[in-house]
């Protein structure tokens, strides 16, 4: 664009950061990506998705989890396994995934600023380079905004990294923790509560809530919570926190936790797990007219635009669903409707990918949003006790459930709790995006024996509860 040094500038190398700037590069746009952090990837590659579900990994093979079912609760790969082991893995992963991003910047000529950007007006962003070589202030025709977030604190709260924790502590631990209480019952708070479980570490999972994760399917959270008393963690749903402090007795350092009802928890270690607040305080936004929600969310209209139409925003800085395949898909958008190119999607057709133990995935509407919706509706279900492969899995307590519309069969949600459900989700997804019926699964042969398998049992299922 005339006038412009670039055409396009992004703030954040994250998921939603790098699919913006490539699809730019790729309707030959000039484009400068800015991180602050110094290497790429953001928090996904660095200290969120990809190192805590390489951790899940490491945590399932050397526990023995997934042939437990099979070799009995006391099976291990490893009888002694330490927070070395699990980060010999993760290390591995975050490395590989940090070169993959880069070269994929580099061979669509994106440029790339480690600096740390603060907007000086709506056309101009201030690069404070993290080497130390100074300031630089550059212009672009269009900014996209995908900071990302970090860990919501309490002021009030001690954090010191070893005994109170935020997430981004957990790959600094030295060692596993015989206990740990966990506030916040997110996605976040449940997956480590299940991995720490896995391994045997007590655990107490703290929500002022009243139920787990309220956007997933109730039998499904069911379910989740069933397996989490299995693993002897104690729920403490509807609780409030008072304060959380450090304590010394003859039994060592330890976290008090006093709630609200009156209650106290006393853990060797304390994760703080409440959600994660917009990583928008050094941007300047006001300076570019750029207006934020709560928790420092930046507030954008259906095409990713903020209150100032040149700048968009992407990612988990607008909030919810803080995915990153979501917020891959949004950065897309945001880049093409940037430069007037018509670009589709399919937001009601999003999975949602939440990596417990076991994991759980779902797409579409829940019994739930159905009821309130008045909608006609019938379920089907398969348990994976009843598939080959569940039992050659050892997997024999997952469940997969189809949601149909009772008069014309449409298939309007599936949702999974079990071995391998993340990717089987992706099956269902694909019938409902070309608005297909469960007679799609009752007429089609699935290999045998796989998972897969479970949708045609569920679509029969479904059709005798019709009757």
């Amino acid at each position: 664009m005339a006038g412009f040094e670039y055409d396009l500038l992004v703030i954040g190398s994250g998921p939603a950061g790098q699919r913006a700037a490539i699809q730019a590069a790729k309707l030959g746009k000039r484009t400068l990506l800015v991180e602050s952090k110094g290497v790429v990837g953001g928090v996904c590659i660095n200290t969120g998705t990809i190192p805590s579900k390489t951790l899940r990994q490491a945590v399932m093979h050397l526990s023995g989890y997934r042939e437990r079912g099979i070799y009995g609760a006391s099976y291990a790969v490893k009888q002694h396994i330490t927070m070395k082991d699990l980060h010999f893995r993760t290390e591995h992963v975050i490395r590989h995934e940090i070169d993959v991003t880069r070269h994929q910047l580099q061979r669509n000529h994106v440029e790339m600023a480690a600096a740390t950007a603060s907007f000086v007006d709506d056309h101009s962003v201030n690069l404070a380079f993290i080497d130390g070589r100074g300031q630089q202030t550059v212009t672009a025709d269009r900014v996209v905004i995908a900071s990302g977030t970090h860990a919501t604190r309490d002021r009030k709260i001690p954090f010191d990294g070893q005994r109170i924790l935020i997430s981004d502590d957990i790959l600094a631990l030295e060692s596993l923790p015989r206990s740990m209480a966990i506030v916040g019952a997110g996605v976040i708070g449940i997956e480590y509560a299940t991995m720490f479980a896995a391994l045997g570490v007590r655990i107490t999972l703290i929500d002022k809530r009243d139920r787990l994760l309220p956007f997933i399917d109730r039998e499904i959270t069911d379910s989740l919570a069933y397996h989490m008393h299995q693993n002897r963690v104690t729920l403490r749903l509807g609780e409030e926190v008072g304060g959380i402090e450090p304590m010394s007795d003859d039994k060592g350092e330890r976290v008090r936790i006093t709630l609200a009802s009156g209650k106290q928890i006393v853990s060797e270690k304390a994760l703080y797990s409440i959600g994660r607040t917009g990583a928008t305080e050094e941007l300047n936004l006001d300076a570019a007219g750029v207006q934020t929600e709560g928790r420092g969310r930046v507030k954008v209209d259906k095409f990713y635009q903020t209150s100032t139409p040149t700048i968009y925003a992407v990612g988990d800085v607008i909030g919810f669903p803080s995915l990153a395949s979501t917020s891959m898909e949004q950065g897309r958008l945001a880049a093409c409707h940037a430069f007037g190119v018509k670009a589709f999607s399919v937001p009601e057709l999003f999975p949602y990918g939440i990596y417990t133990i076991p994991e759980i995935s779902t797409v579409g509407r829940t019994e739930e949003q159905l009821t309130q919706e008045g909608v006609p509706y019938e379920i089907g279900k398969a348990n994976y006790r009843e598939i080959a492969r569940g039992q050659i899995l050892g997997d024999t307590s997952g469940l997969l459930k189809l949601v149909f519309h009772m008069d014309s069969r449409k298939l309007l949600g599936v949702h999974i709790i079990g071995e391998g459900a993340s990717e089987l989700v992706h099956i269902g997804q694909a019938v409902m995006a070309h608005h297909g019926s469960i007679d799609y699964f009752v007429n089609t042969v699935f290999n045998y024996p796989t998972l897969a398998e479970c949708y045609k049992t569920a679509a029969f299922d479904g059709i005798n509860r019709l009757g």
